[in-house]
């Protein structure tokens, strides 16, 4: 993978990892990616409690779920903006803030309209965090140490995920789906202090000046930039056929394990969200691997892996699912943490709109694609299902030839 800087490596002053501010850096930015993931998905397990204090229909519940990830998709280009103009750092204390405030009115809400509008406000304060965080570490981290310091972050977004899945579960069991709420708010409250106590005061001041807005002309001038730079296009397709993939899965694997063979209760299904920790684990490495064998090299591989892992969620076995679902995790988390980090360094000239682009179409597969995988598990099965996720992991991997002479 091709890193690119407007300093000579040698002389770049930027912290290199080992460093106090590449650890500071680093776990800011993680703690960020907890805020961030622990309320984006803190209703997700407790949607049935959802349902049933507001009286109301699974799929009008599960609204909940894909008007937070809507708003947070189509609000990432407003927030990429502001990042050019106020600065990475501020931007995402910012997104957090407004963030942690919409939740804290969220378990008060009277009615299900009121709590979709609120989830629908939070997604689009949430959205300043992935359109301003892989640039801020682009921006702020010696060239060489940036993917992966890009791969600690990602694993902060499964870190995240499952934390505030398996918090707002055992809360809501206490208390009903407001204590769920609630309880990710605080976690949420608790993960921006650390970004804003941690983060090198020094570096924090310096983001404004590193932004694109001083060198890339004006908004439209960098999103045509963040179109037409060379191996964007393909690197966007990853995460929005990659995501939509991964999403399949997870969004019918708890049916599978509740029914023949497996026959599980909802809460041992619901613990499939601990495979997440695989997914951390591929973040983390992510980094590495791409540092020794390029990123072309890594997202083929971790594509081969997700297929073989998709593939073997077909057997009848327990503990073959199991470890299949392990393997997919890992491989997915390993080549979105490469293509995030790869969009980090290849768009130089608009950042923030990049990454604003990615996101968006990392969501749009999670909620375009995981639908249609319900539509195609409801016509011809589970087998029909991963069918489909392995069809828009090979189209991935056909696009990203594009991306060869690039690494």
């Amino acid at each position: 993978m091709t890193v690119t800087s407007t300093s000579t490596p040698d002389r770049d002053s930027r912290p290199r990892a080992g460093t106090p501010a590449y650890r500071r850096t680093v776990i800011a930015l993680i703690a960020a990616a907890v805020a961030t993931f622990a309320q984006l998905w803190s209703l997700q397990p407790i949607l049935p409690a959802v349902a049933q204090g507001f009286d109301t229909t699974a799929a009008q519940a599960a609204l909940a779920i894909s008007l937070a990830t809507g708003g947070m998709a189509g609000f990432t280009l407003v927030w990429s903006g502001l990042a050019d103009r106020l600065g990475r750092a501020r931007v995402i204390t910012l997104s957090l803030l407004l963030a942690t405030l919409v939740g804290c009115a969220a378990p008060f809400a009277s009615d299900l309209v009121l709590l979709l509008a609120l989830r629908a406000l939070q997604g689009a304060a949430l959205g300043g965090v992935p359109a301003a965080a892989v640039a801020y570490l682009a921006e702020e981290i010696h060239p060489a140490d940036v993917p992966r310091a890009t791969g600690l972050y990602i694993a902060g977004n499964p870190l995240g995920g499952m934390g505030g899945r398996l918090l707002a579960g055992m809360a809501a069991d206490y208390g009903g789906w407001q204590w769920g709420v609630g309880a990710n708010t605080l976690l949420g409250l608790l993960a921006l202090a650390v970004f804003v106590l941690v983060l090198p005061r020094a570096r924090a001041g310096t983001a404004t000046s590193r932004t694109d807005g001083g060198r890339g002309g004006g908004t439209a001038s960098r999103l045509r930039a963040a179109l037409n730079t060379r191996g964007l296009l393909p690197l966007y397709a990853q995460a929005l056929l990659l995501m939509g993939a991964f999403m399949t899965v997870y969004n019918l694997l708890g049916f599978r394990l509740m029914d023949h063979p497996f026959g599980l209760s909802q809460a041992a299904a619901s613990l499939l969200f601990l495979a997440y920790t695989a997914g951390m684990a591929g973040s983390a490495a992510a980094g590495s691997m791409t540092v020794r064998w390029g990123g072309y090299t890594v997202l083929t591989a971790a594509g081969a892996l997700m297929v073989a892992g998709t593939a073997a969620l077909a057997a009848p076995f327990l503990t073959v699912v199991i470890g299949a679902l392990l393997v997919l995790t890992f491989a997915f988390f390993s080549a979105h943490a490469t293509a995030s980090a790869w969009v980090g360094t290849r768009a130089v000239r608009a950042r923030s709109q990049a990454m604003a682009i990615y996101t968006l179409c990392y969501y749009l597969g999670s909620s375009l694609f995981g639908w249609m995988g319900g539509l195609v598990y409801d016509a011809v099965g589970w087998n029909g299902a991963l069918g489909f996720a392995v069809g828009l992991t090979v189209l991935a991997a056909l696009i990203a030839l594009r991306l060869r002479r690039l690494d």
